[in-house]
C-alpha cells in the first residue's frame, strides 16, 4: 500500500478550488450561487474525529503489544489495513471537498457586505479547516499503522541476488 502524498492532496485541493471558483463566478453571472451547507464542516469534523480516535486507539494497542503487557489486545492486520484505506480515501475526498468550498469561499470574499454571502463564506472557511483536519488525522493514522522497515533489504524493494 502506498503512502499518501502531500503533493497529490495539495494538487487535488488547488485544482478543485480553481474549478469551484470559476464555477461560482459563472453561476453568479446567472444571478444565484449554490449554497455551502452548514452540515459540510460538521460532517468533515466528525470524520476527522473518527480518524483521530481510531489512530489513538490503534497506537495505544500497538504500544501495549510492543511492551508485552499481559492484558494487551492484539491488532488485527486486516483491521489496521482497512483503517488506513479509510483514512486515505477520506483524505482524498476531504482535499476535493475542501478545495471546492475553498474556491467558493474565495469567490464569496468579494461580497462580504451581504449577510447571506458572509455566512456562506464563513461556512466555506470552516469547511476548509475541517477538511485539513481530516487530512491531518488520516496522515497520523497512516503513520501509526506503518510497519517498521525491514533491515534485510536496502529500501529498493528488490530481493537480494542468489
Amino acid at each position: 500500500m502506498k503512502e499518501l502524498r502531500i503533493r497529490v492532496l495539495v494538487g487535488v485541493f488547488v485544482v478543485a478550488g480553481v474549478l469551484s471558483w470559476a464555477g461560482a463566478r459563472l453561476w453568479s453571472a446567472f444571478g444565484t450561487l449554490p449554497s455551502v451547507p452548514l452540515a459540510a464542516p460538521l460532517v468533515l469534523a466528525a470524520i476527522a474525529v473518527i480518524l483521530l480516535a481510531t489512530a489513538l486507539s490503534l497506537r495505544a494497542r500497538l504500544k501495549a503489544q510492543r511492551e508485552r503487557q499481559p492484558d494487551a489486545k492484539g491488532v488485527d492486520p486486516m483491521m489496521a489495513a482497512r483503517a488506513v484505506v479509510f483514512g486515505q480515501a477520506s483524505a482524498l475526498v476531504a482535499a476535493l471537498v475542501a478545495g471546492m468550498y475553498g474556491g467558493t469561499g474565495v469567490f464569496l470574499l468579494e461580497s462580504l457586505d451581504i449577510p447571506a454571502r458572509r455566512d456562506q463564506a464563513i461556512y466555506a472557511g470552516v469547511s476548509v479547516l475541517a477538511g485539513i483536519g481530516v487530512i491531518a488525522a488520516a496522515i497520523f493514522l497512516e503513520r501509526v499503522c506503518k510497519l517498521p522497515e525491514d533491515d534485510e533489504h536496502d529500501g529498493t524493494g528488490a530481493a537480494p541476488a542468489s
